[in-house]
């Protein structure tokens, strides 16, 4: 027999004060999570769950759900002079599906999820469910104490980027394929990264989604971790299980945009709460999506929130930020006529400039060493410097246009290089303008982009050979590391998010020689200082040869804090081995290969040096020469020896 739920009672004033109310309405609470929502809670001796919206104009809200037969008249909620609405329901329990009946000004009735509801049932159906984020034992306090460290602008950091429902689907008898939950992720997935070398796991974002075509990016619960792969708790105990390992976990973060389903943010109380009410300010014409209102407060409390709340009760490490540039900018994709100036009649979106610049300092403020990742395609100056510069205040920013010259230049065949030798060099010239990273991320093998290894030039035998040179000229170069999964194997099919990966590739020797290439990278990336230490500034990198268009031959040199302590990189993006090919270095003595792309064992041809002697003799302004042969489409990273 169903159990009757006894009517609700008026929240305690202590619960959500006066003052939380201000700050909410100031847009400075950084933690309403605490108070909003659906929390557990016992008051007068009794167990329930304690609701409280923002709907200001709302005319009633009620909150509905499985309990109550979805009957709007049993539970009314109670507002406040602050447009929050609360509610007291004795003798609830966890894991009870609800939703709040929203009633408009002009009547109309609509059920809402809680925007900031922890859980929510799986996809199609959009109910909140209540969830206790206070049950799992983190394990973590070492990690989170070395954090700091760990992710330090002088620190190795080498990324996986993972759609979690197609890094590998599980054959079921009923479904045909499964996703794996985050527990089998865990047993799975964390050991592979683990393997391969890599500092982080990236996710593309986790937070419930209603399509699974938008990989995450229409967001519905902002909250609530999806339920496709399991429970809150099952999160939390991957990211403990991430950090067992010694792997940190960023995740991609939406406060660019949200949907216009009907159960989420889109007209929450009968007006554009959320989003601006001007479809010239409100709305993104290419994705179909809502702006958020930057300007409005409880707005600003919402997403500053969101951002802290990831990092407060999941432990996450970072957050990359999506889609940057279409904050940044009124006119974003727009024609004239088609954006709202603002008060000073300038494009740049000053309400997002300054949200921007305040969760950053949130975030870094509260948690010392937790990095912000801004994916910002324009050149917007001073992402990754600090806000009491005039910077927006990320940690660092993805190169997009380092990513897109130099996988213009791969794709060529090599006979016209020499006329593009530009595109691999010109990215130099800003490279310490920000903290980058080099990404080749999803969005570059898919819709109808193909694989990364489809990209390169060639046969297939060339192919592999270009990827293999490329990946290695991307880890000697300056910059933190970022790799799309399927692209450390060669993946042939650009990436589908309907599949998992086309694992059955490593049965071949060209695959399997890939793979390693990337697992020793990582490992001599992460080993040598000369390759992390000093990524964004001049005194970690210098030119040998940048100008070698006639044989495409690109040599530097990379330094560590210690400018003893250095690596040299050559590449030859040619297929025509070369022989006594001389560079300068800078000091005498012997050599030895740390990477060389062309090993039989990756996939090569096996040319090499193995042991090599830099003479006394002047050379590319350097005091000494060292001869090289220099392997077919491929890249070296020596080392003085000790």
């Amino acid at each position: 027999m169903k159990r009757e739920i006894p009517a609700g009672r008026a929240v305690p004033a202590d619960w959500l004060s006066n003052f939380d109310r201000y700050l909410i309405s100031e847009g400075t609470h950084e933690r309403a999570y605490e108070k909003m929502g659906a929390h557990l809670a016992r008051f007068d001796g009794v167990d329930g769950v304690v609701f409280a919206v923002w709907a200001p104009n709302a005319r009633q809200v009620a909150v509905v759900g499985d309990f109550n037969d979805w009957n709007s008249g049993l539970h009314p909620m109670h507002s406040s002079n602050a447009g929050i609405w609360t509610l007291f329901i004795p003798d609830l329990s966890e894991f009870c599906v609800y939703k709040y009946r929203i009633t408009a000004q002009n009547h109309e009735q609509f059920d809402k999820a809680d925007p900031f509801g922890f859980a929510m049932e799986e996809r199609p159906r959009t109910g909140s469910v209540v969830a206790d984020l206070a049950r799992h034992q983190w394990r973590d306090e070492a990690w989170i104490a070395d954090r700091p460290r760990r992710q330090s602008l002088d620190a190795p950091i080498s990324i996986y980027e993972v759609h979690l429902g197609s890094w590998r689907r599980e054959t079921d008898p009923d479904w045909g394929q499964r996703y794996l939950s985050y527990r089998e992720l865990a047993a799975t997935l964390i050991p592979y990264v683990k393997e391969m070398g890599y500092t982080h796991i990236e996710l593309l974002p986790i937070a419930e989604y209603p399509f699974d075509g938008s990989w995450g990016y229409q967001v519905l619960g902002f909250f609530a971790p999806t339920s496709r792969f399991g429970s809150p708790e099952d999160f939390m105990f991957f990211v403990d299980e991430c950090h067992a390992a010694g792997l940190g976990v960023i995740l991609d973060w939406v406060p660019a945009h949200f949907p216009k389903d009907g159960a989420g943010l889109n007209l929450f109380d009968g007006t554009q709460l959320y989003a601006h009410a001007n479809p010239l300010q409100g709305e993104h014409q290419d994705w179909g999506t809502l702006i958020f209102n930057y300007s409005r407060n409880e707005v600003r409390a919402f997403l500053i929130s969101n951002a802290l709340f990831w990092i407060d009760k999941y432990h996450i490490d970072g957050l990359r930020v999506d889609a940057v540039a279409s904050m940044l900018y009124l006119d974003y994709s727009r024609e004239a006529g088609q954006w709202v100036p603002n008060e000073h009649g300038g494009r740049e979106n000053l309400a997002a400039i300054s949200f921007l610049r305040k969760v950053n300092e949130v975030l870094h403020g509260i948690f010392p060493g937790v990095l912000t990742i801004a994916e910002e395609s324009t050149s917007w100056p001073m992402v990754s410097r600090p806000t009491y510069l005039g910077g927006l205040g990320f940690s660092l920013k993805w190169n997009m246009g380092w990513m897109h010259d130099t996988l213009s230049y791969m794709g060529k065949d090599p006979l016209f290089r020499r006329f593009h030798h530009h595109q691999m060099t010109f990215g130099m010239l800003y490279a310490f303008h920000e903290n980058f990273v080099l990404p080749i991320s999803h969005d570059e093998v898919v819709h109808g982009k193909g694989s990364l290894l489809g990209k390169m030039s060639g046969d297939e035998w060339q192919k592999f050979a270009n990827l293999r040179a490329y990946l290695s000229f991307m880890w000697g170069y300056s910059g933190k590391k970022l790799l799309f999964m399927g692209c450390e194997f060669g993946q042939w099919q650009e990436w589908n998010h309907d599949t998992g990966l086309e694992w059955q590739a490593l049965d071949a020797p060209r695959h399997q020689g890939l793979q390693r290439l990337v697992r020793d990278l990582n490992q001599v990336y992460r080993h040598e200082p000369a390759l992390h230490e000093v990524d964004f500034d001049w005194s970690g990198f210098q030119w040998i040869d940048a100008n070698d268009s006639d044989n495409s031959v690109l040599s530097f040199v990379r330094y560590a804090k210690d400018p003893a302590d250095f690596v040299v990189v050559v590449c030859n993006l040619t297929p025509v081995v070369r022989q006594g090919y001389c560079i300068g270095v800078p000091k005498a003595g012997p050599y030895r290969e740390l990477i060389n792309s062309d090993l039989e064992i990756y996939g090569g041809s096996g040319v090499g040096n193995g042991s090599v002697v830099a003479l006394n003799q002047p050379c590319h302004a350097f005091g000494a020469a060292l001869s090289l042969t220099l392997p077919p489409l491929a890249a070296l990273i020596l080392q003085p020896c000790p």
